[in-house]
């Protein structure tokens, strides 16, 4: 019975990890398309604006996400088979990776916070001039930095609720 416990923490964690990775992607391809579209459709200056950061982001989210996506499932094994067959490489791979993984988000939340910021003193700057491009731009950039910080904060949290179940384990 505790071994179907200490195999089930890691596929769930693994699988919650591919559900926002399917998020991440379809956000990177909704932000591509929408970017597309002001570019190629609409052509107003506020939209071509808009469209640099979502579709630089997009890109990004894209990417991320189809790497997470398609790495899962070789990462759940990976770990699945250190909890059976050598338990001690939890402690000495498993936990140092993900270490760094939750140091990568801390370094993650603070560009991504100085982006709201930046985007947050463009619009202030630019509330009140005609130039629509810069205003488009600090809008698509507050947008897509919010929803990105509120991806890894979610991300983070569940990695550490990880990390303290492999501590656990790696302590027994």
């Amino acid at each position: 019975m505790k071994m179907i416990w200490l195999i089930g923490f890691e596929e769930s964690y693994f699988k919650q990890e591919q559900i926002e990775s399917l998020i991440f992607i379809i956000l990177g391809i909704l932000s591509i398309c929408l970017a597309l579209i002001f570019l190629g459709i609409i052509k107003y200056s506020f939209f071509k604006g808009m469209a640099v950061p979502l579709l630089t982001v997009g890109l990004i989210q894209l990417i991320m996400g189809t790497t997470i996506y398609l790495r899962s499932p070789e990462d759940k094994y990976r770990v699945t088979q250190m909890l059976i067959n050598e338990r001690s490489k939890i402690k000495t791979e498993e936990i140092p990776r993900m270490e760094k993984v939750m140091q990568n988000f801390t370094v993650y939340k603070w560009i991504e916070i100085v982006l709201i910021l930046a985007s947050i003193i463009l619009l202030i700057i630019f509330y009140s001039s005609p130039q629509t491009y810069w205003k488009g731009l600090a809008l698509g950039l507050l947008i897509q930095a919010i929803i990105m910080l509120s991806l890894d904060v979610l991300a983070e949290n569940r990695g550490q609720v990880y990390i303290e179940q492999l501590q656990k384990i790696s302590k027994r």
